[in-house]
């Protein structure tokens, strides 16, 4: 279970790294559609590779396809969205403020996500601690943001 933690913590820094980068290439090439695509392209080929090393790169069958909810093949479209705020967002309002409305607005959507249980997640009632808590990150984001 550790290790499932300190890649959470890995994946936290690469998305504080991440905007960066991506705006770098987008602002070095003058072209942020061209950079979102390398970006897609490069995490394309990353998963590939990783795949193949690892042996756990597999077609799914039919049966496996059609057992997936419509609304789960969206997530590649919501990357693209990410992205295109890296490219477009970050560069403007800067990394602070950037990645903290995103983590905020991340962890309150997942407070109602949880509460209700819905797109895949099980039932984790938003207590009156965790709604203060989303409620203390929207504070902080706003002084982050303003200051």
């Amino acid at each position: 279970m550790w290790f499932l933690y300190a890649l959470t913590v890995v994946a936290g820094l690469a998305n504080a790294i991440q905007p960066g980068q991506n705006a770098t290439l987008a602002k070095s090439l003058g072209l942020p559609i061209t950079a979102g695509l390398i970006t897609l392209l490069v995490s394309t080929t990353a998963l590939l590779v990783g795949g193949f090393a690892t042996g756990k790169l597999v077609v799914p069958n039919a049966q496996q396809i059609t057992a997936v909810p419509w609304w789960a093949w969206a997530g590649g479209l919501l990357s693209v969205l990410l992205i295109l705020a890296q490219l477009y967002a970050s560069p403007a309002i800067g990394a602070a403020s950037f990645l903290g409305i995103i983590v905020t607005v991340g962890v309150c959507a997942s407070i109602a996500f949880d509460h209700f249980g819905l797109i895949g997640f099980p039932v984790h009632p938003a207590s009156l601690w965790r709604v203060l808590g989303a409620v203390l990150m929207v504070v902080g984001v706003g002084l982050v943001a303003v200051f």
